[in-house]
């Protein structure tokens, strides 16, 4: 069979509210991010597993709120607008100063705006220096996200493939949900690797395609695992 090289055209994932697929594994971690402005604490933790679905529910409320994302040594400017809305991306591997993580929600603690943080951790299990620092945190609204239920994984998967507009059958999308990884991060990566095959080899979507998808797939997770990186990794001091 002939095949052609595929071009690996950039696909830009879309975070917008109305593409959030809601299941059990995040159905209160949605309600927490709709119910801005009215929540009952003014910072927000949302915790779970790498891939589960974090980062677009931070972009869902930065783009309602109108909210910045926090930048080292930028505390002042944003304390300074008016009922600030912040967003701390990886709270748990943050590289913030803590006195400036401290100020931002202490201010919003204190009624002065909002900060949503996305963590894979709870903080009650980090580690900081100020111990203020993890005391206020503590006290946030903590939504814990889970590991994609079928429903969550099924909805994304078929998502995912409508935005490259590829048709696919339901048993396939079951097909895929019942042997792939179960993570968010995940089904992008099949989903595109599915594209690529199938414009490669000039196949329709079938059992078969996304079987040598899978097979590939597990093959270079269990690559990774086994061989030792050839030269040191450099650190960052």
């Amino acid at each position: 069979m002939s095949s052609q090289l595929p071009l690996d055209l950039p696909h830009a994932a879309s975070h917008a509210r109305e593409d959030l697929i809601i299941s059990a594994s995040n159905r209160l971690a949605v309600a927490a991010v709709d119910t801005w402005p009215h929540w009952r604490h003014s910072v927000l933790v949302i915790v779970g597993p790498p891939g589960a679905g974090k980062t677009h529910l931070a972009n869902v409320w930065a783009e309602r709120a109108g909210a910045r994302t926090a930048e080292a040594g930028a505390q002042a400017d944003h304390l300074n607008q008016p009922g600030f809305r912040v967003v701390v991306d990886d709270l748990d591997r943050s590289r913030l100063p803590e006195t400036d993580l401290f100020g931002l929600v202490n201010a919003a603690r204190l009624g002065a705006g909002s900060v949503l943080a996305t963590s894979r951790t709870p903080p009650a299990g980090m580690a900081f220096t100020l111990c203020d620092l993890r005391s206020r945190l503590c006290a946030a609204t903590i939504a814990e996200l889970g590991a994609p239920d079928d429903d969550l994984l099924a909805g994304v998967l078929v998502k995912l493939f409508a935005d490259r507009q590829l048709d696919i059958a339901p048993r396939m999308v079951r097909y895929l949900a019942e042997r792939m990884e179960r993570s968010l991060d995940s089904a992008r990566r099949v989903v595109a690797a599915v594209d690529r095959e199938a414009l490669a080899s000039k196949e329709r979507i079938s059992t078969r395609l996304l079987k040598r998808v899978l097979d590939r797939e597990s093959e270079a997770v269990r690559h990774q695992a086994v061989v030792p990186a050839r030269y040191p990794v450099a650190t960052e001091d």
